[in-house]
């Protein structure tokens, strides 16, 4: 809440102009740009040679652009986004992720003391150095039944990479103990309102056994019209628990918008950018009527940031909607998985089965044959050596970097 006071008459102009710079700001804000697929549309489009000028006498352009010394910072309380300009991104072709889109002012530090009561769309993107021709992958191994295989070696897999065949696996390792970086990505519009109490409670069992105080870090986000970050990454459970009991439910559902930001925003910039997981468990009827950014766009933000979502369907009418066919797209594009409770009392289940996969997992790393920096899209598949029982899943492809 802002403060009141009462000014002296010397001070009444300096106060006026103040005030008006404050509500300009106030009401700024940087929206999140479109996926890089379509940024790199727009970049294309700039790069023509613009048309030649009318014959006319010498005057300043209608709109000049904002000095950024001057243009008051953005304080935006909730996430936006920009219209996407391209709602069908090809997988082919697309631009590296260059996790520097937005181009406003330093972001607001957040606090581990205190809930956050919305997103800072401000936020300054830190550069994340990778191996330019190093792959690195998560996947998980399970027999047909769904079992997880915990003792899988280098010889039980081959990989391919853009449909070719991968000769050397330089790093293969079962990783039961790396550190998780997990966004909760709760739905709370109208139309999960009924279960919606219960979801909490099961959202915060599942942070409460998930997260280990030394190694991993959380944040909790819930969306409806928009997004709002109601705990920043932190350790604490009774911090993450009291996120979760803020979240109300109301409005419609931006569900791209929200694994949007979830990705670039706050997994992409986590901070020690190797020998992490970063995961988002995702709870909603996957029925999005609000966002402004594509499924595709949302999906080729998580691979990007190399993000596995699983899903957690709320609907329990038993059968099989249209929501539920977006949740389960989103997952498997990402190596996750979507699960489909037959009664809300299944939520904690589901949260049970996404928290014993996080801890069986395997990382492997390999340089892939032909390899371009080129920027485009390249697609990933692991398959069983000998051994038809074998399911392995993992993220279905990645974005070559640029140089």
């Amino acid at each position: 809440m802002f403060s009141r006071s009462i000014l002296s008459a010397p001070f009444v102009c300096a106060c006026v102009a103040i005030l008006a710079t404050a509500g300009a700001g106030a009401q700024s804000s940087d929206p999140l740009p479109s996926a890089p697929s379509a940024v790199l549309q727009q970049r294309q489009e700039q790069a023509k040679p613009p048309a030649p000028p009318p014959q006319a006498p010498e005057s300043k352009p209608a709109d000049p652009p904002a000095d950024s010394k001057t243009a008051p910072a953005a304080s935006a309380t909730k996430a936006s986004v920009t219209p996407a300009t391209n709602q069908d991104p090809k997988t082919e072709s697309l631009a590296a992720p260059s996790n520097a889109a937005a181009t406003s002012s330093a972001p607001k530090s957040p606090s581990d003391t205190a809930p956050q009561s919305g997103i800072p769309e401000n936020a300054t993107a830190e550069t994340i150095h990778v191996g330019v021709n190093e792959v690195n992958l998560i996947f998980t191994a399970t027999d047909k039944h769904g079992k997880f295989i915990k003792n899988l070696t280098e010889s039980d897999i081959h990989v391919v990479d853009d449909h070719k065949p991968v000769e050397k696996i330089d790093f293969f390792h079962p990783e039961t103990d790396l550190p998780l970086r997990v966004g909760l990505l709760i739905d709370a519009s109208n139309s999960i309102r009924d279960r919606f109490k219960f979801e909490q409670e099961a959202a915060i069992e599942f942070l409460n056994q998930i997260v280990r105080p030394k190694t991993d870090q959380a944040f909790v986000v819930g969306f409806d019209t928009t997004a709002e970050l109601t705990q920043d990454f932190t350790n604490d459970n009774e911090k993450l628990s009291n996120g979760v009991r803020m979240l109300r439910p109301g409005g419609g559902t931006a569900l791209y918008d929200a694994v949007y930001w979830a990705c670039r925003d706050k997994l992409m910039k986590a901070k020690g950018a190797t020998g992490q997981r970063r995961a988002i468990i995702l709870v909603s009827d996957g029925e999005d009527n609000q966002s402004r950014v594509s499924r595709e766009e949302s999906i080729e933000m998580a691979q990007r940031a190399e993000v596995i979502i699983y899903s957690i369907s709320t609907n329990t009418s038993g059968m099989i909607l249209h929501g539920d066919k977006v949740l389960q797209a989103i997952a498997e594009s990402t190596g996750g998985r979507a699960f489909f409770p037959f009664k809300i009392e299944d939520v904690a289940n589901a949260f049970s089965e996404i928290q014993e996969e996080l801890r069986s997992q395997y990382a492997l790393a390999y340089r892939p044959p032909d390899f371009r920096a080129d920027g485009h899209y390249r697609t990933i598949e692991i398959d069983a050596q000998n051994n038809k029982k074998l399911r392995v899943r993992t993220r279905k492809g990645y974005y070559a970097p640029t140089q």
